[in-house]
């Protein structure tokens, strides 16, 4: 008797695995979503925004696609950038930018210190993308449990001083815990809106503000979920 020969993709598609999506893309609506195209780059704020919330929708779900983290795309960027927001936030490890809002290389500007505090430096550095190429969104990412806002209260409440300057991290934190009454979690978010605040009135963010070219989002990241909401 002849051995009948298979073909195995034939097979497969009799078995309605390749339809379903179970062996292609790492079997899972994770990997399936993978094939799909990042989107166009955002042209104004509210765009911005959507587009990073929808990359942390992914994040949230573990359906992440990884846009723009090729050869392909690291070429595109490799002699002109052209970020669509600015992330401030944490230094802490848990919390990189990059993967909670699921972007790529040429995405964000990322501009990282404890507590998302800022300085004349740290200024800066978020002044860069809106005022030299135009990025129209600037997100203050707070974030939950987090450790130097926490090591600010401890230091407040027991009257220490931090050796170095982790002192000036205290210090910068000193009128949230004031509003705060010492409650962390408040002090995250009330130390966000603040920065956001702050940097509304920036002398050079401020214009493109008034011309609704920039907006200054302040958001809250849970370890707990992955999700970011918006606090103002």
């Amino acid at each position: 008797m002849k051995t009948k020969i298979v073909n195995r993709r034939t097979l497969l598609h009799s078995a309605g695995l390749l339809a379903g999506g179970l062996l292609v893309g790492a079997g899972s609506a994770h990997g399936a979503t993978r094939l799909s195209a990042p989107p166009a780059r955002p042209a104004t704020p509210d765009e911005a925004w959507a587009t990073l919330k929808e990359g942390n929708r992914r994040w949230v779900a573990d359906a992440a696609i990884h846009p723009h983290q090729d050869r392909a795309r690291r070429d595109e960027v490799a002699e002109k950038q052209n970020p669509y927001a600015v992330v401030v936030s944490c230094i802490d490890s848990r919390v990189p930018p990059e993967i909670v809002f699921d972007a790529g290389i040429g995405d964000v500007f990322t501009v990282r210190s404890a507590a998302q505090t800022i300085d004349p430096l740290v200024s800066g550095a978020i002044e860069y993308g809106p005022v030299e190429l135009a990025t129209p969104l600037i997100v203050v990412m707070g974030h939950q449990r987090c450790g130097a806002v926490t090591a600010a209260a401890h230091a407040l409440r027991e009257g220490t001083t931090l050796p170095g300057d982790l002192q000036r991290i205290v210090e910068a934190l000193r009128p949230a815990y004031d509003r705060a009454h010492g409650d962390v979690d408040k002090m995250i978010r009330i130390n966000t809106v603040d920065t956001v605040a702050k940097l509304k009135a920036d002398k050079l963010l401020a214009p493109r503000i008034a011309r609704k070219q920039l907006k200054i989002v302040g958001s809250y990241y849970s370890l707990d979920t992955g999700q970011v909401t918006r606090l103002v």
